[in-house]
């Protein structure tokens, strides 16, 4: 309730969730918001069609539901099994964060955007290989941070108290490290949504995503880069809607930061 209140004060922070929120509803009430797509350009559309005559507008309401939902599947799979082998090496410590770190190394010693094309190279084109290949990209970076985000809490006095006092590993983790981290677990989730929907995006750019005839804003920006000469506005609209809404997302972030961690804010307002 604390980080609400801080949360509900911060302006840019509520204005981001709103407009995020907004874009979340159009997306997922597109059947019913979108205009009818076989229609002819006229000053009732404001976006226009595109070149196979489909109105524009109603495939950035269907292509923001395609994006943000594969986006959001995505990062909840890799925050999933990230987030519970850093749990596991965190708090456990000796031999398995040997063995998992030693596999984070691994993984994270081949950059994210080579790994990915290349595991989509190997399984195929298509939504499902995009989300496998960027949760086997990405999950090691998180299960890294999560780690020292645990140990940074299994190491107080706190911690040290549950245990004396013969308390389960399970319910140590469940009761007291998981709650405590859960709030910076979820500033790293959307501080990092916008890479995921950029990532999604340029695969779908790329040909390599999601396919025609599904709305998709990085399958739209492919489907325009053809007549960019003529009709430039036909990438403009996809190309803004992620920008901004990548942008929401980092700012959103940041204002998350803030409200779970009060000090930070305090230091900002008086360096100012």
């Amino acid at each position: 309730m604390e980080v609400w209140k801080r949360f509900k004060s911060d302006k840019l922070g509520m204005f981001c969730l709103i407009v995020l929120t907004f874009i979340f509803l159009v997306g997922i009430f597109s059947r019913q918001l979108a205009p009818n797509k076989y229609a002819g350009f006229s000053s009732e559309y404001p976006l226009g069609t595109d070149q196979l005559g489909r109105c524009v507008l109603s495939r950035l309401m269907y292509g923001a539901k395609t994006t943000l939902i594969i986006s959001l599947i995505t990062m909840i799979w890799t925050i999933g099994i990230g987030g519970i082998l850093g749990l596991i090496s965190g708090f456990f410590r000796g031999w398995v964060d040997e063995v998992i770190m030693r596999i984070c190394d691994i993984m994270l010693s081949f950059p994210s955007e080579v790994m990915i094309l290349s595991i989509v190279g190997i399984l195929g084109i298509g939504v499902k290989n995009i989300v496998i290949a960027t949760v086997l990209a990405k999950w090691a970076w998180y299960c890294r941070m999560i780690r020292s985000i645990v140990i940074q809490y299994t190491d107080s006095n706190y911690i040290r108290f549950a245990k004396v006092s013969g308390c389960s590993h399970y319910h140590i983790i469940t009761k007291h490290i998981l709650p405590m981290t859960m709030g910076e677990i979820a500033v790293l989730a959307t501080l990092d949504m916008g890479g995921i929907i950029l990532n999604i995006s340029a695969l779908s750019f790329l040909g390599l995503g999601v396919q025609a005839p599904t709305a998709e804003w990085g399958m739209m920006l492919n489907e325009a880069k053809a007549v960019i000469t003529i009709h430039p506005e036909l990438m403009l609209v996809p190309g803004l809607a992620i920008l901004i809404t990548v942008a929401l997302f980092n700012f959103l972030g940041d204002c998350l930061q803030e409200a779970f961690n009060p000090k930070n804010a305090t230091f900002k307002k008086e360096a100012a």
